[in-house]
């Protein structure tokens, strides 16, 4: 892990818990993110832009 990675924050999607640093397995981390309330609003983050691709996808679809 290089010292920018340990300055960094994650998300992991088992626990949902924050760290400071890559302290869960790849398969549940989400991140990096610069800041803890970045990493806390990981989810929400996901969810909206999982929204606005297919609201973007539906939209090219009617156009078509």
């Amino acid at each position: 892990m290089s010292e920018n990675d340990a300055q960094k924050w994650y998300y992991d999607t088992k626990t949902g818990q924050v760290s400071q640093g890559k302290d869960s397995a790849w398969d549940s981390r989400m991140g990096p993110y610069d800041s803890r309330e970045e990493a806390e609003a990981a989810i929400e983050t996901a969810q909206q832009r999982t929204c606005l691709l297919y609201t973007s996808d539906a939209a090219d679809e009617r156009s078509s």
